[in-house]
């Protein structure tokens, strides 16, 4: 197993195949699921249903001899053949199959077939683009956003412990790997590439996801309005969402602008960030946020190779801890909260009734107006307020106030 999968977070979570289930590992085009699935189970055997002559060898076995004919296996872009769920189905209630491991990126055929077929038998995750401390590897273990919300009543002990900041061979990997992940973002093909060839992948990418996945989901003249929609999009990223506005300066109706982020969500491209239902200090806006999955396909979509604005920073945080609630099965809502009158809160983890707040800013220094909206909120809130962060674009691990930190965002998810 390669040092990158070897160290991917979801492989902890993954059963192993002596376990009597089934499993759907799922995700984007491009984040490693086959490459994942085969080192985790190099055991079973592995049937690409992406070629057209494994469809037609499999087609061919008869569902009363698939436990023989084809046991325990890898099945890799299983929506390809949507009778082979029926078969699956088949031999593992009959007791004739163990264990079978469903892949693909087609989330919303996979998942209409596992509702049809395999409701109750399978287990489902999810693999995102490479993360921080993915990407940094040697044995990380979980990063320290990890330990924060594995714990979240002893935020305060854990990061009083941690050292202000790292020492400078540490500290340059660190900054290497989180410059890398500002630019490239994280799809692991990217890691093996020259500049120049990274460029050109990650601009083809957007063509290849094109044809293959939407092609599932759109017809195929639909597909330039769609390519219209996806780069406005992608230039909204950190904005709240207005379907209407989207829809007008792409020239469709509000209907399809809907059901074209839908499909940008459904392929992990993007994501919609709802806000917290609760009115806290005054009237708060209701329409969610949109952010980009992964931080260098939001750069092949706008052409924008340079710079880090503030939106696109806060981008990387949001999908960052997302990826980590989800990766790690970590028992928590995020939402955003804004009031009419513009107080903003760029992220609220909620876990049952406990709550902590994280706000986000490009620079490495921290004013006292930074923790404004932090204060208000653990005021509003009493005892479920757990902790805030400000996660900053540099700077020093510290105590701000009472329960309110700065984190560098390179630390918080190392």
């Amino acid at each position: 197993m390669s040092k990158v999968f070897k160290d991917r977070y979801l492989a902890s979570r993954l059963p192993k195949s002596s376990r009597r289930c089934l499993v759907l590992l799922t995700g984007a085009r491009q984040t490693g699921k086959t490459t994942l699935a085969r080192a985790l189970w190099p055991e079973l055997p592995y049937f690409n249903l992406d070629a057209i002559e494994t469809r037609e060898n499999l087609l061919q076995i008869h569902t009363l001899n698939w436990g023989k004919q084809v046991g325990d296996a890898i099945l890799d872009e299983a929506q390809k053949l949507p009778l082979v769920f029926e078969k699956v189905k088949y031999a593992y209630d009959a007791d004739q199959i163990d264990f079978t491991a469903l892949t693909g990126s087609s989330q919303i055929l996979l998942i209409q077939k596992i509702r049809e077929s395999l409701a109750g038998r399978v287990f489902i995750y999810e693999l995102f683009p490479l993360m921080l401390g993915e990407i940094l590897g040697q044995g990380r273990g979980r990063p320290l956003l990890g330990k924060l919300l594995a714990n979240p009543g002893s935020i305060d002990k854990t990061l009083s412990e941690e050292p202000s900041i790292l020492l400078a061979d540490a500290e340059a990997g660190v900054k290497e790997a989180f410059q890398y992940m500002l630019q490239w973002g994280g799809m692991p093909a990217l890691l093996e590439l020259s500049e120049k060839e990274r460029l050109e992948w990650l601009k083809s990418y957007r063509q290849t996801y094109l044809e293959r996945d939407l092609g599932d989901l759109v017809r195929f003249n639909d597909l330039m309005p769609f390519n219209k929609l996806q780069k406005l999009a992608a230039l909204r990223t950190g904005e709240i969402l207005s379907f209407s506005s989207l829809a007008r300066d792409s020239g469709i109706s509000p209907a399809t602008s809907r059901n074209y982020l839908r499909y940008l969500e459904i392929s992990y491209q993007a994501f919609l960030l709802q806000p917290y239902y609760r009115n806290l200090t005054s009237s708060v806006r209701k329409a969610p946020k949109l952010y980009w999955t992964d931080i260098g396909i939001w750069r092949a979509l706008t052409g924008m190779f340079t710079s880090v604005p503030g939106p696109l920073f806060e981008t990387y945080v949001v999908s960052e801890v997302l990826k980590w609630i989800r990766t790690s099965g970590a028992n928590f809502e995020p939402y955003y909260y804004r009031t009419r009158s513009g107080m903003e809160v760029d992220l609220l983890l909620v876990q049952g009734e406990d709550i902590i707040g994280i706000e986000i800013k490009n620079r490495d220094h921290v004013v006292r107006a930074d923790t404004k909206a932090l204060r208000r909120i653990s005021e509003a809130v009493g005892k479920k307020w757990i902790a805030g962060l400000v996660v900053t674009n540099g700077g020093a691990i510290r105590e701000l106030e009472d329960s309110i930190w700065q984190v560098p965002a390179e630390r918080l998810f190392s």
